[in-house]
């Protein structure tokens, strides 16, 4: 038992203080909190501490910030986040079932599996797309209905977020001397500058469409848990709004750059792309970039903090201004179309481009989602449509084609790699993506996954039967598509991808 703990806390790691039967009691100590883990309870208390960023220095304060701690979390986590509790007696002799006045307050949760916490699935190896889609579900479903900043806050003022991104180079200036930082951090700062400049009209826009929201702040790996096949969010900022008062493109960036982080480039795209394909909001793609690598910086800020305290190298700070650098200046961008007859595995190769491609990361359009989306109906919903009729009639299917070309559009002009997930049975379909790929500067591929036939017929069956894909071709749509694909011609296949 560490001697500096306060008497209150060495009491409570007996079991017998506890309403609820405990064999042990374990403490988990952070910089702002002790967490004791008791039988199928943990309970956290706040430090009687007060920092630049947070002031739990009251007991009335600890008591406001573990029912504002309480009613965040349940926002997202009701089953963990139970009841805000009173402990009485003395800090010799604690109690949680006396009377009289309290002399501390601990937020009440129900305890988890420490494994399944996505951090430590991560390390073990067992972290999977699966795994990312559940969590992408439930952050659109959190931002959604989370609370919208009040348009008199400064929450997601421009200004507000200029001034936070050049804090972290005026923090890390006052605490590294090492040139070869210092010279990334200078080039960093320049492109910190422009990129506001340029972004001024965007940051302003989507805190007028109310894309500024209450989210939850601190949303890395280690406050993401699985339970049951669900990931759960938990562990939110309570003690500081302006953390968690943000765009939610920001809040994104954070959980992609700790996926980076942790050395899962592929699943740090697949996270964007699913997050994108869920929540439709493109419009973040032209501020990502910015916040991902303020995320970074901020990395770097704490790494170097923790450095000044302890004497340890400059390395880990030196990696996170090298990746908010490779953030800043990405590759040249690449346009990639698929082809294809409905079945022929379109969606698994371009996935399997998305988790594999680490150094060029993609975005994905694709065209069943986008068609969905057009005419207002959820990715799984059926439609009903006849065979070229409803939303598959031609003209639903040059506003489809038409609405991935100007996204794409958007995406290549803001440097980001497109992967174009579409049939593109007509050679003028993709001669014009290929066009829209030279005046872009971008390279161009095709990705034409094979199959035969009977196995398309087998996939599409098997695909109508789960009926959970946004995909609502059928076996008499792929006889259509036979009778009408063109195929690549000998120029077009110079452009295949070889996967």
């Amino acid at each position: 038992m560490p001697e500096t703990l306060p008497p209150i806390i060495k009491a409570l790691l007996e079991p017998g203080c506890y309403p609820n039967l405990a064999q042990r009691v374990e403490l988990i100590e952070t910089h702002a909190s002790w967490v004791l883990l008791a039988g199928e309870f943990a309970y956290k208390i706040k430090k009687p501490i007060t920092l630049p960023f947070l002031d739990y220095g009251t007991l009335d304060k600890r008591r406001a910030c573990c029912e504002a701690e309480l009613q965040l979390n349940r926002r997202f986590a009701p089953d963990i986040y139970l009841d805000v509790v009173a402990i009485f007696g003395t800090q010799e002799n604690p109690r949680f079932d006396s009377e009289g006045p309290p002399i501390e307050f601990a937020v009440k949760m129900r305890r988890f599996d420490e494994a399944g916490r996505l951090d430590r699935v991560c390390l073990s190896g067992e972290l999977e797309p699966a795994h990312i889609s559940s969590l992408t579900e439930e952050i659109v479903a959190f931002h959604r209905d989370a609370a919208i900043a009040p348009v008199r806050t400064r929450f997601g003022l421009p200004s507000d977020i200029f001034a936070k991104a050049l804090g972290n180079f005026d923090e890390l200036n006052s605490l590294l001397s090492d040139l070869e930082c210092r010279s990334k951090l200078d080039a960093l700062l320049a492109w910190t500058r422009t990129e506001f400049s340029r972004l001024v009209p965007h940051f302003t826009a989507r805190r007028e469409a109310g894309l500024v929201r209450e989210c939850h702040g601190d949303l890395h790996l280690g406050n993401l848990v699985l339970i049951k096949g669900r990931v759960i969010l938990f562990d939110c900022i309570e003690f500081n709004e302006d953390f968690r008062w943000i765009d939610v493109a920001s809040e994104i960036a954070f959980t992609y750059i700790d996926l980076l982080d942790h050395r899962q480039p592929g699943l740090a795209n697949f996270f964007l792309n699913e997050w994108l394909s869920r929540s439709g909001d493109y419009d973040a793609m032209p501020v990502f970039r910015f916040y991902a690598v303020y995320r970074a910086l901020v990395r770097a800020k704490v790494a170097a903090i923790r450095a000044s305290q302890d004497l340890s190298d400059h390395g880990l700070i030196l990696e996170y201004i090298t990746l908010a650098e490779r953030l800043a200046l990405p590759p040249t961008p690449r346009l990639i179309i698929t082809y294809g007859l409905a079945g022929s595995g379109k969606t698994t190769a371009s996935t399997s481009l998305i988790l594999d491609n680490a150094s060029a990361p993609a975005i994905r359009l694709r065209s069943d989602l986008e068609r969905k989306r057009l005419f207002g109906l959820a990715a799984g919903a059926k439609s009903q449509s006849p065979l070229n009729g409803g939303i598959y009639d031609q003209n639903a299917h040059l506003r489809t084609y038409q609405r991935m070309y100007s996204l794409a559009q958007d995406l290549l002009n803001l440097r980001w790699s497109v992967i174009v997930d579409a049939a593109f049975l007509k050679r003028v379909e993709r001669v014009t993506f290929h066009r829209l790929a030279t005046q872009a500067g971008a390279e161009f591929s095709i990705l034409a996954p094979q199959s035969s036939p009977a196995e398309l017929r087998e996939r599409i069956a098997t695909r109508m039967k789960n009926g959970c894909d946004a995909s609502e071709a059928t076996i008499e749509v792929l006889e259509q598509q036979i009778k009408l694909i063109e195929p690549l011609d000998t120029n077009e296949s110079n452009y295949l991808l070889i996967v």
